[in-house]
């Protein structure tokens, strides 16, 4: 019998009750909002009991309008390759201190991920073997891809559209 993505929800909702809520779909990819504290379990059980053997992506998000115990989000993306069955995870984080457990005990391609969410947004991962910046400067004391950072400089003499061959059209 052929998984699908209702069997892998009505499994972890046997499993974990309680432990994740919003269910959505779009795009083809169901997305389970997962509670901090369960997130690396469900994983665990995703990866051992149900063959998501291939953990895609992990990345961030910054939710600067939420509320302050949900400005951050991990977002896992795990694929089961048999039966080509693909699942996104999130788990909500605070902004005082937005870290969240590491899935590199699980898989080992986590570890750049991780990093490079952490170099981007600020959240850590609890157990990383190595969590240090991967791609900015050590130095450096942001994190660039949160978005209290004003995407151009406004006073940029270089950045006028008519440099560039567009126009502005007043009506």
């Amino acid at each position: 019998m052929a998984l699908n993505i209702q069997q892998v929800i009505d499994q972890l909702d046997s499993r974990f009750a309680g432990q994740f809520g919003n269910v959505e779909s779009s795009y083809g990819m169901t997305t389970i909002q997962v509670r901090k504290s369960a997130i690396f379990d469900i994983v665990k059980f995703l990866k051992e009991e149900l063959s998501f053997i291939l953990l895609t992506d992990v990345c961030g998000a910054h939710f600067p309008d939420n509320d302050l115990d949900m400005r951050f989000a991990a977002i896992y993306h795990l694929h089961n390759l048999v039966e080509n069955v693909r699942i996104r995870m999130r788990v909500f984080l605070p902004e005082e201190n937005p870290e969240v457990d590491s899935m590199t005990p699980l898989f080992e391609s986590a570890n750049w991920q991780e990093r490079e969410t952490y170099d981007f947004f600020g959240i850590r991962f609890i157990n990383h073997p190595n969590m240090t910046r991967i791609l900015n400067m050590d130095e450096m004391e942001v994190f660039p891809l949160r978005k209290e950072y004003p995407l151009e400089d406004a006073g940029r003499a270089d950045k006028d559209d008519r440099f560039f061959g567009r126009t502005i059209h007043n009506e």
